[in-house]
C-alpha cells in the first residue's frame, strides 16, 4: 500500500522561504513520476513542479526560478525548495505519485493517483 506524507507548511511574509518534504512508502520511487500540485482557496488544483519517469523536472510558469523540486532515492522523499514567496503562492500543497493503473490526474505526461493530506502555505504581504 501507497502512503504519501508531506510536511513543512507554515506561513511566512512575501519574500520567504519554505521548503515542504514528501515522503512516500511502498513505492518504488524512482521510476515513476513525483511531482507537486496546489489549491488555492477557491480555485482548483493545479501543478506546480514535476520530475517525470526520466529524471527531468518541470515547473509551471509563475514558479519557475523561484521554486526548485528535487528528490532523495534513497530515503524516499521529495521536496519543494520554495523562494521568494508571494501573496499568489497561497495554497495547499500537495505531494502526488504516479499510479499508471488507476490514476486519474493527467499532467505533463504523467498518471498521478496517490496523493497526500496536503500541507498548508500561506504568505502574507
Amino acid at each position: 500500500q501507497v502512503h504519501v506524507v508531506e510536511s513543512g507548511g507554515g506561513s511566512v511574509q512575501a519574500g520567504g522561504s519554505l521548503r515542504l518534504s514528501c515522503e512516500v512508502s511502498g513505492y518504488t520511487y524512482s521510476r515513476y513520476c513525483m511531482g507537486w500540485f496546489r489549491q488555492p482557496p477557491g480555485k482548483g488544483r493545479e501543478g506546480v513542479a514535476v520530475f517525470d519517469s526520466d529524471g527531468r523536472t518541470s515547473y509551471r510558469d509563475s514558479v519557475q526560478g523561484r521554486f526548485t523540486i528535487s528528490k532523495d532515492n534513497a530515503k524516499n522523499t521529495l521536496y519543494l525548495q520554495m523562494n521568494s514567496l508571494k501573496p499568489e503562492d497561497t495554497a495547499m500543497y500537495y505531494c502526488a505519485a504516479e499510479d499508471t493503473t488507476y490514476g486519474t490526474t493527467w499532467y505533463l505526461g504523467c498518471r498521478f493517483g496517490y496523493w497526500g493530506q496536503g500541507t498548508q502555505v500561506t504568505v502574507s504581504s
